[in-house]
């Protein structure tokens, strides 16, 4: 009976993460590895978003002025999409998801910037990255480092 709840709830588990950051259905990844591979098969660079999805304003105001967009809709089409939450609740994320994103953080985000996007080539170089955000409406840089490494 536990097996057959798992298997059931498994995808609303792995979905949670999405969710709260607004991005379902729009091609974003929540694994690491499975971005690259998606990168090297579609010969594609990775973005790689850190979001503190449920404290961080900076980080709510940007999925709205930018990730919201018909503009970063069609310029993300040309990346693997990597979505990294850090949210202070721990019942957002599974604790194996949450063990995952502390991983990329620590790897990919040393100083803890929120929010910071990472462009990663398909080997998982860093080729660049943005951190911050106005909360102003001024997404240029954003859209520009986007259109910088579109492949």
């Amino acid at each position: 009976m536990k097996k057959l709840l798992l298997l059931v709830c498994w995808p609303l588990f792995m979905s949670a993460q999405m969710d709260l950051s607004g991005t379902e259905g729009k091609g974003w990844l929540t694994d690491y590895e499975t971005a690259l591979v998606e990168a090297k098969k579609e010969q594609k660079n990775v973005l790689v978003y850190f979001t503190g999805s449920d404290w961080c304003p900076p980080c709510k105001m940007l999925k709205k002025d930018l990730f919201d967009t018909e503009k970063f809709r069609t310029v993300s089409r040309r990346y693997a999409l990597l979505y990294i939450d850090i949210p202070r609740k721990r019942d957002i994320l599974t604790p194996k998801q949450m063990e995952h994103n502390s991983d990329v953080l620590a790897k990919l985000n040393k100083k803890g910037v929120f929010p910071l996007m990472v462009i990663l080539d398909p080997k998982g170089t860093v080729l660049d990255e943005y951190s911050g955000y106005g909360m102003d409406g001024e997404i240029q840089g954003h859209l520009n480092l986007l259109g910088k490494y579109k492949n």
